[in-house]
């Protein structure tokens, strides 16, 4: 039997991420909990090594991350090449590309190169994204600081400036959301690469492609942009009911694996709200707010993670085409996990085609076509 999309098909076991009546997990450890108790290092750590982490387990793991944030001149310059008005994701999938040409372990297969390649991964795609912000800004990028963790080092090197608590936080928190998410688009797509042992870059290369798209990672993107078609309040409901009567789909709402709503949006939306009051403007907040009223009332569809994720990115200053990349700034860590676990226990993906096609055709020379 086929199913369109595989949908509700299970593909392969995993010891990262379960969606189980409705709750999230990773490593067995609830979302909810982590989302209030734990930082994105600690996430991190733990999908790698599926324990969270000691104090000195912690500390080495936050060194290891900043002491690879660097990335070469050579990289940069090659940036400086790229289009200034390509897309982000575009730009990002070819850096972290590149990024395997200048790894003298890129191509060594054991499972201690390939865990060091993660740490690389996760500590350089932050830099890379600034560094492509920066740049088509007309920019010089801004290093790392070794005084820094992840998330602060960040938004350091997109702005020149620390941010407050409040902002590292929210940021933190937004990255600990989507840090994995079981066997998504993107995720598989990695695992299908991995699979065929193609080195890690390509793995990722592959993963960033499909987060890329707008019904996977780039509907967080969308979102902000139908926020600012709407404009108003007062046009909030109209504008909506309009769309749902032509059957056109709101980005960031319903979910195939979840039937009651995503229970990453809830800390989302707290989130938004709190730093759309630091602000001392909500209205994004307020307009999010109205149209998650409609679409459940209207369509019984409830928001997903990139709904509010992107009211949040927005109150950090953070311009719309940079949603996604920030997603893979995150997810880069269950993508590596999900790596490191596929050559682990490989066996090559190729699943099989139902053929729906021609048959029985015969050749005709050309000339008698």
């Amino acid at each position: 039997m086929v199913v369109k999309g595989l949908e509700g098909i299970t593909a392969l076991s995993s010891e990262i991420c379960s969606i189980i009546d409705g709750v999230l997990t990773y490593r067995g450890y609830n979302i909810d909990d982590l989302a209030e108790n734990s930082t994105f290092d600690e996430v991190a750590f733990l999908l790698w090594y599926n324990h969270l982490p000691n104090r000195e387990e912690l500390a080495e793991h936050r060194k290891a991350l900043q002491e690879n944030a660097q990335i070469s001149d050579q990289l940069i310059n090659q940036i400086r090449l790229f289009p200034k008005d390509a897309h982000p994701m575009t730009t990002l999938r070819t850096a972290v590309s590149a990024l395997c040409m200048y790894d003298e372990e890129a191509e060594v297969n054991t499972a201690e190169a390939n865990q060091r390649k993660a740490i690389r991964l996760t500590a350089k795609i932050p830099t890379i994204i600034a560094a492509i912000a920066r740049i088509r800004d007309g920019l010089e990028p801004i290093a790392p600081r070794t005084d820094l963790g992840l998330v602060a080092n960040f938004l350091y090197m997109l702005t020149g400036k620390e941010q407050s608590e409040v902002a590292v936080q929210a940021l933190d928190k937004v990255l600990i959301l989507q840090a994995d998410h079981e066997l998504n688009a993107s995720t598989f797509a990695a695992r299908v690469t991995a699979a065929t042992l193609a080195d890690m870059y390509s793995s990722v290369t592959a993963a960033i492609g499909a987060l890329k798209g707008p019904l996977h990672g780039g509907a967080n993107e969308q979102v902000m942009v139908m926020l600012r078609e709407i404009g108003t309040a007062e046009n909030t409901e109209p504008y909506i009911l309009d769309k749902l009567n032509n059957k056109v789909k709101i980005m960031g709402f319903g979910h195939r694996v979840y039937k009651d709503g995503d229970p990453r949006a809830k800390h989302l939306r707290v989130m938004s709200k709190k730093l759309g009051e630091q602000h001392g403007d909500t209205k994004w907040y307020d307009i999010s707010e109205t149209v998650e009223q409609l679409v459940v009332t209207n369509k019984g569809l409830k928001p997903n993670v990139d709904f509010y994720s992107a009211t949040v990115y927005h109150y950090l200053d953070l311009s719309e085409d940079l949603f996604t990349p920030l997603f893979a700034m995150s997810r880069i860590t269950g993508w590596t996990a999900h790596i490191l676990e596929q050559y682990h226990d490989n066996r090559l993906i190729r699943p099989r085609a139902d053929y729906v096609g021609k048959t029985n055709q015969k050749y005709v020379p050309i000339e008698n076509r």
